[in-house]
């Protein structure tokens, strides 16, 4: 598959550990799997979820998904203090397969520092670093 199959929703942030970000206001945000990322992991089975009013660091470990294929930490791309979380995903984790950019969210967060959402990827940078990805794999 090439950097083209996967989608890629315009408006929200990403990084490289294939996780969106969308900002809900100003100091709120929701956090997912890219399409990519979920593909990447295969059919996920279970997920982990972080507890609500956890303080986090950027890069922090706040969840985990388990899939038939691996189980990967879910690191928080953000700063900040975990205010929601999806609870759908304990009886439905393959939420995170069948629609990552929506009912597959995993939690939200509210940013403590929101000059770290410049230290994202846009939709492009995205987009470029998949196809970087897809040459390096070739």
């Amino acid at each position: 598959m090439s950097a083209e199959d996967f989608r890629i929703e315009k408006g929200i942030y990403y990084t490289k550990d294939h996780l969106w970000v969308k900002l809900e206001k100003e100091d709120d945000a929701v956090v997912g799997i890219t399409d990519y990322g979920q593909h990447q992991l295969g059919d996920v089975v279970y997920v982990e979820l972080p507890q609500i009013g956890t303080k986090v660091e950027a890069g922090e470990k706040v969840a985990s998904v388990e899939s038939v294929k691996a189980a990967v930490d879910v690191l928080s791309p953000l700063t900040g203090e975990i205010i929601a979380v999806n609870e759908d995903l304990k009886e439905e984790p393959d939420l995170v397969n069948t629609d990552p950019y929506g009912d597959g969210w995993i939690f939200e967060i509210k940013l403590e520092d929101t000059g770290e959402i410049e230290d994202l990827m846009t939709s492009e940078d995205y987009k470029a670093y998949l196809e970087e990805i897809e040459e390096e794999s070739q």
